[in-house]
C-alpha cells in the first residue's frame, strides 16, 4: 500500500477482531496512530468468549508501522464513549478518521425467521449493538473530528445499498441494522459536508474473519480447504482487504467525491488499484449476483 497517513489519528470502534482489526492494521501500515476499542481484553472477555483481544489488535497496528492504543469501551455506555473521546483529545489533540465497526451480533441473529418467529430479545439487542452504538460514538467523536477539515467517517455494514435494496437479509432485525447503517452514513454525510468532512458506508465481501474460519474448521493458511464444503467460499477475502479500502480513501485528498456513497472493498480496490494480501482482488458482490445466486458452479475466474 502507498497510502500515507502519518500524523493522522484514527479511532476504530469495534476493533477486537474481524473487519475492525483488519482496518486498524492497515491504517497502522499507512503510519496512523490508531485507537482500537472493544470489550474483550486480556483480563476480561465479553459474552463472545473469544480469544482475540484489543491489546493484540493494538500490537498488530504497531508492528505494521503505526501506533496502536487499546482502550476497553462498551459503546452502549455513553460515559465510556465520552471518556474515550476526551482521552483522544487530551493525548492526540485531533481525530482524523472514525471507523464505526461495532457489531457483536453473530450469536444473536436467527436465519430466515420472520419477526414473530425471531427471538424479540435477541432482535432488539441487535438493534442496540448495531445501530445505537454507532450513533452514540458519532455523537461524541464527530465534534472532535470536524475541528479540522478533511475528516473521514466510515460506517461498516454488510452489503451495498444496491444489493440490499433487492435482497432480504436474513431477518427483519438483521436487515434493518445493515440497511440502517448505510442510510446513517448518508445522513451523516449531509451534516459533515458542511464542515469539510466525508462520510461513507463500506462493506467487505465474504469475510474470512476469525469466527468464519473457525466455523469452517480452517485457518488462514489453509482456508481453501473450506471450499470442499462450500465451493463459493473461493471468493472470500481477508479483513485486511477492506482495511486497505479504508486506508486508501482516508489518504485520498479527493475523498470528498465519495461523500454519502455506499462502497465495497472490491469496488474501492478497482479505483485505487490495491490487492488483498495474497495478491488477488476479489469482487464478491458481483460474484454473488452473477455466479452464486443463479446457481452456477463456483468459478472465481474474472472475479478475483
Amino acid at each position: 500500500m502507498t497510502a500515507n497517513l502519518r500524523e493522522k489519528v484514527a479511532l476504530v470502534a469495534g476493533a477486537t477482531r474481524g473487519a475492525g482489526r483488519g482496518i486498524a492494521v492497515e491504517l497502522g501500515a499507512a503510519g496512523a496512530t490508531v485507537y482500537v476499542t472493544g470489550r474483550t481484553t486480556r483480563a476480561q472477555q465479553s459474552e463472545y468468549a473469544r480469544p482475540e483481544t484489543i491489546e493484540e489488535t493494538a500490537e498488530l497496528v504497531t508492528s505494521a508501522g503505526g501506533k496502536g492504543i487499546a482502550v476497553q469501551v462498551d459503546h452502549l455506555v455513553q460515559q465510556q464513549v465520552e471518556a474515550l473521546v476526551a482521552r483522544i483529545r487530551g493525548e492526540a489533540g485531533r481525530l482524523d478518521i472514525l471507523v464505526n465497526d461495532i457489531w457483536g451480533c453473530e450469536k444473536l441473529f436467527e436465519w430466515d425467521k420472520a419477526v414473530w418467529e425471531h427471538s424479540l430479545d435477541k432482535g432488539l439487542r441487535m438493534l442496540q449493538l448495531g445501530i445505537e452504538t454507532h450513533l452514540i460514538t458519532a455523537h461524541y467523536a464527530l465534534p472532535l473530528m470536524i475541528e479540522r477539515p478533511g475528516g473521514l467517517l466510515v460506517e461498516m455494514t454488510d452489503g451495498t445499498a444496491e444489493y440490499n435494496a433487492t435482497h432480504y437479509r436474513l431477518s427483519p432485525f438483521y436487515d434493518l441494522v445493515k440497511t440502517g447503517v448505510t442510510r446513517m452514513a448518508w445522513a451523516h454525510a449531509q451534516d459533515l459536508e458542511k464542515h469539510g468532512a466525508t462520510a461513507v458506508s463500506i462493506t467487505p465481501g465474504w469475510l474470512r474473519s476469525e469466527m468464519m474460519l473457525d466455523a469452517y474448521g480452517v485457518r488462514e493458511e489453509n482456508w481453501r480447504e473450506a471450499t470442499k464444503v462450500q465451493p463459493h467460499f473461493a471468493i472470500s477475502e481477508t479483513p485486511r482487504f477492506v482495511g486497505r479500502a479504508v486506508a486508501a480513501i482516508a489518504a485520498d485528498p479527493d475523498r470528498a467525491r465519495w461523500n454519502g456513497q455506499s462502497l465495497s472493498s472490491g469496488g474501492v480496490a478497482k479505483t485505487y488499484g490495491f490487492d488483498d494480501i495474497d495478491g488477488s482482488r476479489p469482487d464478491c458482490w458481483r460474484y454473488m449476483v452473477e455466479v452464486q445466486e443463479p446457481g452456477r458452479p463456483a468459478d472465481v475466474m474474472g472475479y478475483r
